[in-house]
């Protein structure tokens, strides 16, 4: 597992060989990260690989079986010593936002601030519902909002104590597809601006691509590479990440040398060198942005699906019952189902695995 580079100012949050779950059994084992001040982390995987879990060690709700969650260096979660939810400074963000119906926009906000004077009060509630373009809204109450004010709300409400760190659990997953990139992209502005850290859980790959500075890819309770986002689609450090991150397939080759594979595809020089023997049978990932449009190309494989993007066309190719791929081409390109289009491989990262058989 990648491990990110000490900060120089010490980590903000350190997760070291954390292991926990429900009724003494883990569902999550030896699972290690670290955060910078101000960064956004992610966890990210399919549903039950023990995202929220480990969200819910983090907030204080799960007690440890093992390992060490400290926050600016004090220990907070220790197996039989948990600091209680509301003492660790740390904000949550729900899915289902959990605002009070009763109380309206501003009181909702303000309902974590039980040690400030009214106007104190008043004013930082102000101030926070300007940070999320809500100022106008003070005084409706939750269900006269959109679902997406209604996340800014939640998001107001979290920071109001001024945590530490906050904890988004998959807190845009009620929205519809293009609020929820909207909001994201808000809500990463907003944390950013106040210097603020978070976690996010999400399963949406674009949503943690776009928000987070580090993430972590889950499988069954580990990690299998917690790092930033242009490495995992481009370096992955092993199938699993190479697989989920992103789309692409693997296609059949044999290696030639260090860093040059034979397939289907033609020959495909790459940007690093394996210690594999040559006639190691590989599998190499192509991306569809691997596959360029080249009209001198001997290779023509043939149209099998195309779907349509607006400004862009996904094509999948076929060259055999073995190989198969996927092309991103501008859609001004327009081939039909069944047609033979020259292509050629620019793969600048070449990825592949030993095939096992």
């Amino acid at each position: 597992m990648h491990t990110p580079t000490h900060s120089p100012d010490g980590w903000l949050l350190e997760v070291n060989n954390l292991s926990c779950g429900y009724g003494g059994d883990s569902v999550v084992k030896d699972v290690s990260f670290a955060l910078s001040h101000g960064d956004i982390g992610c966890l990210l995987g399919p549903s039950g690989c023990g995202k929220s879990t480990i969200l819910r060690a983090l907030a204080g709700f799960l007690p440890l079986n093992g390992g060490e969650i400290s926050l600016l260096s004090q220990a907070i979660s220790l197996p039989g010593r948990t600091l209680a939810p509301e003492k660790r400074r740390v904000g949550m963000v729900f899915q289902d936002y959990a605002l009070f119906p009763h109380l309206t926009i501003a009181d909702n906000v303000g309902f974590g601030l039980r040690d400030m004077s009214k106007a104190e009060k008043h004013q930082k509630v102000a101030e926070l519902l300007e940070v999320v373009h809500l100022q106008d809204l003070a005084n409706n109450y939750p269900h006269e909002l959109s679902g997406g004010q209604q996340q800014r709300v939640a998001l107001a409400r979290a920071l109001a104590p001024e945590p530490t760190l906050i904890l988004l659990d998959e807190p845009f997953s009620n929205l519809d597809a293009d609020l929820r990139r909207r909001l994201s992209l808000d809500v990463r502005d907003i944390l950013k601006t106040l210097g603020i850290s978070a976690i996010l859980v999400t399963h949406d790959q674009q949503e943690a691509f776009a928000m987070c500075d580090q993430v972590a890819v889950l499988r069954d309770g580990q990690i299998q590479q917690w790092d930033v986002p242009y490495n995992l689609y481009h370096e992955p450090s092993n199938r699993f990440v190479a697989g989920f991150v992103g789309q692409g397939g693997f296609v059949p080759g044999k290696t030639l040398g260090p860093d040059t594979i034979e397939s289907e595809l033609g020959v495909i020089h790459g940007n690093r060198a394996y210690n594999w023997s040559a006639g190691t049978l590989v599998d190499v990932l192509i991306r569809p942005d691997d596959i360029v449009y080249d009209a001198d190309s001997e290779l023509r494989p043939k149209v099998i699906e195309k779907t349509f993007a607006g400004t862009s066309t996904l094509y999948r190719f076929r060259c055999s019952e073995d190989t198969e791929f996927e092309a991103l081409f501008r859609s001004h390109l327009d081939f039909h189902l069944g047609e033979h289009v020259p292509v050629r491989v620019e793969a600048d990262h070449l990825i592949a695995f030993e095939r096992n058989v």
